[in-house]
């Protein structure tokens, strides 16, 4: 992990992490909080603020009168629904510019990294018939490291990102080779720092695992399944690059397929939505 931790130490010289995060995640593992102590922290980021009511008053939301203060967004979206937006204001401020002439792309990451969560919460909710928050989360999240990793190293994370291809080696395989880490284990330590569930930052650090005992319904499962079905989609980080599934989830896949295809369908109109939610 040292490598790891290293890119994560220089990252934070060039772009803070938010410390909000780390105050609502806290929040979150309290049972004794309430929706003041959320509306408190928030009160103290006005970006946040900002970014909160323009959402709450989006036509996903679907609200009658206009939302114009913190407390009652607050109320209408509870504490789970705040921390995971905060989060993904969070992933949005910590990418970078886009540049030209350049394979990698933030706003195709970004694209990805939203159909993963939709489509992880879609499949909790679905096909497992669990609450979907940390689903989302999880599927937001899982590629943060790449984030990190193409702002501390761009010339040797260009290496490997446009030495990935459809076939082996993998691209964390290629990280490995070219950075001496990979996107998996930044994303874990930062899962960690921002005191995250153990079962999301786990499930962020093993998403290209494949595992013979992997349970289709835990974190690591459901978010393997995201990944498969959004490349097939056309939501790859890289056009033409899938993951393949393992042994047990292809199995668990096969004998719901008809569930599947029909949450493969639904999945555009609801990446549709919340791209245009975060991009008014």
């Amino acid at each position: 992990m040292e490598k790891a931790e290293d890119i994560i130490q220089r990252f934070k010289k060039v772009r803070t992490l938010p410390h909000i995060i780390s105050r609502l995640t806290r929040l979150i593992n309290d049972e004794n909080s309430t929706l003041q102590d959320f509306e408190e922290v928030i009160r103290s980021d006005p970006a946040l603020v900002a970014r909160l009511l323009t959402l709450v008053n989006s036509s996903y939301f679907g609200v009658v009168r206009k939302v114009d203060s913190i407390s009652r967004a607050v109320a209408l979206l509870g504490m789970k629904n705040l921390h995971n937006i905060a989060m993904t204001d969070a992933l949005q401020s910590m990418a970078g510019r886009e540049k030209k002439n350049r394979s990698f792309s933030f706003n195709q990451l970004w694209l990805h990294c939203t159909a993963c969560g939709i489509c992880c919460k879609m499949i909790a909710e679905r096909i497992f018939s669990i609450n979907g928050d940390d689903a989302y989360l999880t599927g937001i999240l899982h590629d943060i490291g790449l984030i990190v990793e193409v702002q501390v190293e761009e010339e040797r994370f260009m290496r490997a990102f446009d030495a990935l291809r459809a076939d082996p080696p993998a691209i964390v395989e290629l990280e490995n080779h070219y950075l001496g880490t990979d996107h998996c284990r930044i994303g874990y330590l930062l899962a960690g720092e921002w005191q995250l569930p153990l079962p999301i930052a786990e499930a962020i650090r093993d998403h290209h695992s494949v595992a013979e005992e992997l349970i289709p319904a835990s974190p690591t499962g459901i978010l393997q399944l995201s990944e498969y079905i959004v490349s097939q989609l056309g939501y790859s980080m890289k056009a033409g690059v899938s993951l393949p599934l393992a042994p047990v989830l292809a199995a668990h896949f096969q004998d719901n397929m008809e569930e599947y295809r029909v949450l493969a369908e639904d999945l555009p109109e609801e990446i549709n939505q919340v791209r245009q939610m975060y991009e008014n």
